[in-house]
């Protein structure tokens, strides 16, 4: 559950290899801070970029969760897990 404090990392019109790249070390730093949920916002125009987040979102071995938020599609909602 994303509050208006939770880290939101925009992806929007970065190529794959940017965004792969910025959004790993966005989530080791959010591990290493302790922080439960993040937002990755990726545009909702063609699904190309939300895909390939959702890809390397499921290899990620700190990722436990993640959904597209209901209330804006361009966005997903990830839960980390905090050991």
């Amino acid at each position: 559950m994303l509050s208006n404090s939770s880290p939101i990392l925009n992806l929007h019109g970065e190529t794959r290899d940017t965004a792969g790249y910025i959004l790993e070390t966005f989530i080791r730093d959010n591990v290493k801070l302790r922080i439960e949920y993040i937002g990755i916002i990726h545009g909702r125009s063609s699904n190309i970029l939300k895909d390939f987040i959702h890809d390397l979102l499921k290899k990620n071995k700190n990722v436990d969760s993640y959904k597209v938020d209901i209330f804006n599609p361009g966005i997903t909602v990830v839960k980390l897990k905090i050991t």
